[in-house]
């Protein structure tokens, strides 16, 4: 993650911790050996918020997340929302949204439907994130 991706990440944090104080915010919360970009926590909730600027694979952080659901990382919770954030990368010029995030998003629907507990929502971010090294 580049020096403004991880700036976007910790004011999307500051934000989130302003408009929603129940929760305990942080970045790059660890869940083994896997980074989520924005975490959200109480007693009984588990907010994970994934940003995706320009990943090749969208749907591993949608995948890694819902695996480590199933193999009760997150059993302590009553309730886990995933959040997948989107950037303007995904679009396409043509309209509609690159195949990456519709697979993203169908891998987080499904895995989100076969628990009780846990739901999933993309989001669009309207930003077009800079290449590397842009400003």
């Amino acid at each position: 993650m580049g020096e403004f991706a991880e700036t976007a990440r910790d004011h999307m944090r500051d934000i989130l911790a302003e408009r929603m104080p129940r929760f305990d915010w942080e970045s790059e919360h660890r869940i083994q050996r896997t980074p989520v970009d924005v975490v959200g926590l109480t007693d009984d909730h588990f907010v994970a918020v994934e940003l995706e600027w320009r990943r090749a694979d969208p749907v591993n952080n949608t995948a890694k997340l819902f695996y480590y659901v199933d193999e009760g990382e997150l059993e302590t919770y009553d309730r886990t929302s995933v959040f997948q954030v989107f950037t303007g990368y995904y679009d396409l010029a043509s309209g509609g949204v690159s195949s990456k995030r519709e697979v993203a998003e169908f891998v987080g629907s499904v895995a989100a439907e076969s628990f009780e507990h846990v739901s999933f929502l993309p989001v669009t971010f309207g930003l077009e994130p800079p290449k590397r090294g842009g400003e």
